[in-house]
């Protein structure tokens, strides 16, 4: 049983990722629902494996095929997915318009059944509805006689975990405002305390659960149960019921209505131009829904960017500014290892007033680390203290030759 419960829970979590790729989903986004893989040798899996043997039925089976008015009694998988593989045929499922039809008719050994459950629906928005079955033994082919045994794996959530239909948001589906995040733990309590209604005969529940079965979503409606894909390819048959997708590929199998169970002529189906028609309507229009919500989402995107970028500019225009302004009227007259007069003023030392030195390095804000040339000490002192050593020409000083150009000048 332990290879079982490995084997079954590798395949439900492919299924699981095969169901996001449908959704436009990352093949992972479930992921954080699920157990760690591998489970630490201290826990116990949330997901199950149950056997269940059903004693043979007394009543015909051909009694109960037929509608949304039977009474027999069904179940819904209140987890992710259920994987059911069985000895003989005789499960029964609910199609979005309310009617039961054979699921598993045909199926043979190593064939399963895959039926999603309700915390998948609640984190998909309902985009993956949760599936009813039942089970009533195929009596008309002879199984099921003896009884019919079956192996159910159920694919659990984590009870911390979070149903939350922001992935689906994301993705550019609309998400109705019942679909809030909950907790699993709450979810579960929820629905335990739904089923405990159910059973009390709760008027409320009641009138809820029949008014889900009698008023599917148009998307239900128009939309192949087994795939989710879009009635594109819809074919009616002799007995009135419409298929397409992965439901006519069944119907082209057994030659059977899954509907009712009547008999088909595969060659004498005739395509459904109304049904194909309203089909690639809804289809266009939740294209053009996404295109448009992706688009806005781009748009947005692009919005942040661009403001992103505008405050960095401003932020880089008022530092400009700013530096504009420190250095604005700062002068730096001076060149490193040029020579200079000490000219002082009231922040000078006077032992440095009067004295020549040479510029050793540029400071901030117009400061100059300087060495005094007869005594070699170091001093940093502003421009404004300092003066421009005019160049000596044979022997005379800078001031004296400026002396002696104004005395040429004046005569």
């Amino acid at each position: 049983m332990a290879d079982v419960f490995r084997c079954l829970g590798k395949a439900s979590r492919a299924a699981l990722s095969a169901i996001a790729r449908h959704l436009r989903l990352r093949s992972d986004v479930f992921n954080s629902l699920l157990d760690d893989l591998p489970l630490p040798a201290s826990e116990v899996s949330s997901s199950v494996l149950v056997a269940t043997y059903s004693p043979p039925a007394i009543q015909n089976v051909k009694s109960l095929l037929g509608g949304p008015k039977s009474s027999m009694p069904y179940e819904m998988e209140k987890g992710l997915l259920i994987l059911i593989a069985s000895d003989s045929p005789g499960l029964q499922v609910c199609d979005p318009n309310g009617r039961w039809y054979l699921a598993d008719h045909g199926f043979g050994a190593g064939d399963i059944l895959l039926l999603t459950g309700r915390a998948l629906g609640h984190a998909t928005a309902g985009l993956r509805h949760a599936a009813s079955y039942r089970v009533i033994p195929d009596l008309s082919s002879g199984a099921g006689m003896g009884g019919r045994t079956s192996l159910a794996f159920r694919l659990m959530p984590q009870n911390n975990a979070i149903l939350n239909c922001s992935p689906i948001a994301e993705a550019g589906h609309v998400i109705p405002q019942s679909y809030v995040p909950i907790t699993v733990s709450q979810f579960m309590d929820d629905l335990t305390a739904e089923e405990t209604g159910m059973s009390n005969g709760s008027d409320s529940t009641l009138e809820n659960r029949s008014r889900q079965s009698q008023e599917p979503s148009l998307r239900t409606v128009l939309s192949d149960p087994l795939s989710g894909a879009y009635l594109e390819d819809a074919l009616v048959t002799r007995c009135g019921h419409s298929f397409g997708g992965a439901m006519l590929r069944k119907v082209y199998e057994t030659s059977r209505c899954t509907t009712c169970g009547t008999e088909v002529e595969v060659t004498s189906m005739v395509p459904n131009h109304t049904l194909r028609a309203a089909a690639a309507a809804v289809k266009n229009e939740d294209d053009r829904r996404q295109l448009h919500n992706a688009a806005m989402r781009k748009r947005r995107k692009e919005a942040g960017d661009q403001g992103d970028r505008m405050k960095r500019d401003d932020v880089g225009f008022f530092m400009d500014r700013d530096v504009s302004r420190q250095s604005k009227g700062v002068q730096y007259p001076f060149a490193v290892n040029e020579k200079v007069m000490i000219k002082g003023n009231k922040r000078t030392p006077d032992k440095f007033v009067g004295r020549e030195a040479y510029v050793t390095s540029h400071c901030l804000n117009g400061w100059y680390l300087l060495r005094v040339l007869d005594t070699g000490e170091s001093v940093r002192l502003q421009y404004r203290s300092l003066q421009k050593l005019i160049p000596q020409h044979n022997g005379v000083t800078g001031d004296h030759l400026q002396s002696q150009q104004l005395i040429t000048s004046n005569s």
